[in-house]
């Protein structure tokens, strides 16, 4: 086999197994543990709709699982702001003074490599990362 490493954006809440099972409507398993520790996890990038109250597909992840694959997207290193940036996510940096200013991925853009874009609300133009961009770990995702 060989050997993977993946981002994506979900969206995920505290429950346990038991809390799990009773959710969605199901017996939990005699050989189970109900109180295991985990998140009810809905992936929005894709997979079908498994459950009525939600757009994406859910699951159940056990807690070091979880813990080990996903991290709150207030807080993200740079690299992850990149990963989010392909994914066509909207990031800036928690200290930013601009309000509403963020970045965009640009990859639509014919006979030109992609790049990233900062909006400044009066602008659109190309970014450069700073040292400190870099090296900051308050990036977010923002909605616009």
């Amino acid at each position: 086999m060989k050997d993977y490493i993946g981002t994506k954006l979900i969206k995920a809440k505290s429950m346990n197994r038991l809390e799990y099972n009773n959710y969605r409507g199901w017996d939990l398993p005699s050989d189970e543990d109900g109180s295991d520790e985990g998140y009810l996890v809905e992936y929005v990038d894709g997979g079908k709709a498994n459950h009525p109250d939600h757009a994406g597909y859910i699951s159940w992840s056990p807690s070091d699982v979880f813990v080990n694959a996903y991290r709150e997207t207030e807080g993200m290193t740079f690299g992850q702001a990149i990963e989010a940036l392909k994914i066509n996510q909207r990031v800036r940096r928690t200290g930013w003074n601009g309000k509403g200013m963020f970045l965009f991925y640009n990859d639509r853009s014919p006979g030109l490599a992609p790049f990233i874009v900062i909006n400044t609300l009066t602008e659109c133009r190309p970014w450069l990362a700073s040292q400190a961009d870099v090296l900051s770990e308050d990036w977010e995702i923002v909605e616009v």
